[in-house]
C-alpha cells in the first residue's frame, strides 16, 4: 500500500522541525520543502546553470555555490526577477518533492513546509494537514534567542508569512507548542499513533 502524505507546518520559532525531527525518530520518512529548495541550485543542477546566465557570476561564492544573500537582493529589488525564478524553480521543487516522497517505506509519510498554507500546489501534495502551533509572544522570544535576531526583525518575517488563522483554517491537527521538548515529545508520538491506526483502515488512505 502506498504511504498516504501528511503535511506538517508552522510559522517561524514554532518547534515544526523539532516535532519534524521526533516524527523522524519513530522511524516516519519525510521530505523538507527547504532542503528539496537548496538541493535543486547546488553546484552543477541545471538550475544553477540558468540562474547564472540570468543574473551573471556576482550571485555565485567563490566556490561556485549560490549566494543566496545576493540573489535575494536581486529578486527583491525587481518583481519580474522574482517570478522569473519562481517560474524556474517552483516546478523542479515539486518534481523533487513527490519523488522523494515516493521513496517512503513508512505507513505514511511527512512533507515539511513552511509555506504549505500559502502553496496551493504544495497542499495539494498532502492528504492531511498538522500545525505546529505557538502563541505569537512565545514565537518572538524563542526566535530573538535562537537567531540572536532584533524583535523588529522577527516581526518582519512573521508578517511576510500566513497569518496564524490562516494556517489554523486549513489544519486538520493542532500541536499547541507551548510547553516543554518532552511534552512536545509525547503529542507527536500520541499523533503517530493516530496516523498509524488511520492507514490501518479497511478504507485505507492511499495516495
Amino acid at each position: 500500500m502506498q504511504p498516504w502524505i501528511l503535511g506538517l507546518t508552522g510559522g517561524i520559532g514554532s518547534g515544526k522541525s523539532a516535532a519534524a525531527s521526533h516524527f523522524a525518530r519513530l522511524g516516519v520518512h519525510q521530505v523538507d520543502a527547504d532542503q528539496v529548495a537548496r538541493w535543486v541550485v547546488e553546484p552543477g543542477r541545471p538550475a544553477l546553470a540558468r540562474i547564472v546566465d540570468r543574473f551573471g557570476e556576482a550571485i555565485l561564492h567563490a566556490d561556485g555555490r549560490l549566494d543566496r544573500a545576493a540573489l535575494r537582493a536581486r529578486i527583491f529589488q525587481t518583481p519580474e526577477e522574482r517570478q522569473w525564478l519562481e517560474q524556474l524553480l517552483h516546478p523542479l521543487i515539486r518534481t523533487e518533492m513527490r519523488h522523494a516522497l515516493e521513496q517512503a517505506r513508512s505507513p505514511y509519510a511527512i512533507l515539511v513546509s513552511p509555506l504549505l498554507v500559502e502553496s496551493e500546489q504544495q497542499r495539494r501534495m498532502v492528504e492531511r494537514i498538522l500545525v505546529i502551533d505557538v502563541p505569537e509572544a512565545l514565537q518572538l522570544q524563542r526566535t530573538m534567542q535562537r537567531d540572536s535576531v532584533p524583535e523588529q526583525q522577527v516581526r518582519a518575517i512573521l508578517q511576510a508569512q500566513a497569518a496564524r488563522e490562516e494556517r489554523l483554517r486549513h489544519a486538520h491537527d493542532v500541536l499547541v507548542n507551548d510547553r516543554d521538548l518532552a511534552w512536545l515529545h509525547g503529542e507527536v508520538e500520541r499523533l503517530h499513533e493516530l496516523y498509524l491506526r488511520l492507514h490501518a483502515r479497511p478504507q485505507g488512505h492511499s495516495q
